[in-house]
């Protein structure tokens, strides 16, 4: 794994998504209470999640309203064990990065 600059500092607003490509993944980072990332391609038809509306730590897919707790990567609802891959996320002085 290695850490990967990929936005300036305060460049997701709060309570917002942002989807970002990292190397050959597509990442959606989210910043609610502290910044969390997770795989940014929901598992039902590929829709992009990063734009979803948070409802706490409960961000829903904008194409068929799945939901995904951001923090686990986990569904919470329609199938039993799914769950996106998740990705340490740090705010540091020059930028916010992401571990791949």
């Amino acid at each position: 794994m290695a850490w990967k600059k990929i936005a300036e500092k305060d460049s997701i607003a709060v309570g917002k998504g942002r989807e970002f490509k990292v190397e050959d993944k597509k990442i959606a980072i989210f910043n609610q209470n502290g910044y969390h990332g997770i795989d940014a391609i929901c598992v039902h038809q590929d829709g992009h999640i990063a734009p979803g509306k948070l409802d706490g730590d409960i961000v829903e897919c904008p194409l068929h309203f799945w939901h995904y707790n951001i923090k686990t990567g986990k569904l919470v609802d329609y199938l039993k064990d799914v769950t996106l891959q998740t990705y340490k996320v740090e705010a540091r002085n020059d930028g916010i990065y992401v571990d791949v």
